[in-house]
C-alpha cells in the first residue's frame, strides 16, 4: 500500500461483492445455452465475462442469428431473475463494513448489472440504504473493464480519483478502476479466485478485511 490523499469516497462493485450472484448469473447462462446446444465451461465464462468483459453470447454469432441470440439472451436474464426473486443474501460481513463506513464517506455502488436484476437482488438485502448513489449498465456506454463505469461515479460525486477507492472481485474489474484512476481493494472469490490482481491497492480473502485496507486511508 501507498501514501494517498484521504479517502472521501468509496465506489462498491455489486456482484460478487456485495452479493453472491456471479455464479447463479453463470448457471442461467450455461443452461439455456446447453439447450441451444452450445456448451460453455466455467473457464470460459471467467475469461470472456469476468475477465475480458463480453458477452458469451458473443460465440453464437457464428450458429445464430441475432434475433435468436437476444431471444437466448433475453430467456438467460427471466431465469436469472426468477433465481434472484427466490432471494439473495449479502455476503457475510459486508453490511458490518458498510454500517462503519457510512456517514464518513460517500458511498456508490457501479455496477455492471441491469436495473431490473439490481433492484430484485437489494428487495431483501437491506444495504440500499447506505448507498448515496446506484450506478447500473444503463448509466454508462461502455461496461467494465472500459473505465466509462468509474468515471461517471467520479463525476457524480464531484470528486477527484485520488480521493476515492473501488472494491471489486475481478480482473475486469480492477482494470476499470485502474484505467480511471483509481486504487482498488480487490477481494477475490468462487469464479474470480486465482486471477491477476497485480495493481490492486490491497487484497483480501473476504469483506471482512476491506475496513482495515481503508483504514490507513481515513486516518
Amino acid at each position: 500500500m501507498r501514501g494517498a490523499a484521504r479517502l472521501e469516497a468509496v465506489f462498491w462493485d455489486n456482484d460478487g461483492i456485495l452479493v453472491d450472484t456471479e455464479e447463479l448469473f453463470y448457471h442461467a447462462t450455461r443452461m439455456v445455452l446447453a439447450e441451444a446446444g452450445f456448451a460453455i465451461s466455467a473457464e470460459t465464462f471467467t475469461e470472456l465475462a469476468l475477465r475480458q468483459g463480453r458477452s458469451v453470447f458473443d460465440l453464437l454469432r457464428e450458429s445464430f442469428d441475432a434475433d435468436a441470440i437476444e431471444r437466448l439472451r433475453a430467456e438467460r436474464n427471466a431465469r436469472y431473475a426468477a433465481r434472484l426473486a427466490a432471494g439473495v443474501p449479502a455476503l457475510d460481513g459486508v453490511e458490518a463494513v458498510l454500517a462503519a463506513l457510512h456517514g464518513r464517506v460517500a458511498m456508490g455502488v457501479v455496477t455492471s448489472s441491469n436495473p431490473e436484476h439490481f433492484e430484485i437482488i437489494h428487495r431483501g438485502t437491506g444495504l440500499a440504504r447506505y448507498f448515496d448513489f446506484v450506478l447500473t449498465n444503463v448509466d454508462y456506454e461502455r461496461t467494465k473493464p472500459d473505465p466509462a463505469p468509474y468515471l461517471a461515479a467520479l463525476r457524480r460525486s464531484d470528486l477527484s480519483a485520488a480521493q476515492c477507492i473501488a472494491i471489486e472481485d475481478s480482473e475486469r474489474g480492477l482494470a476499470a478502476a485502474r484505467a480511471a484512476g483509481l486504487r482498488c481493494v480487490v477481494a477475490p472469490r468462487g469464479l474470480t479466485r486465482g486471477g491477476d490482481f497485480g495493481g490492486a491497492w490491497a487484497i483480501v480473502d473476504n469483506p471482512r478485511g476491506i475496513a482495515p485496507a481503508l483504514a490507513p486511508l481515513l486516518a
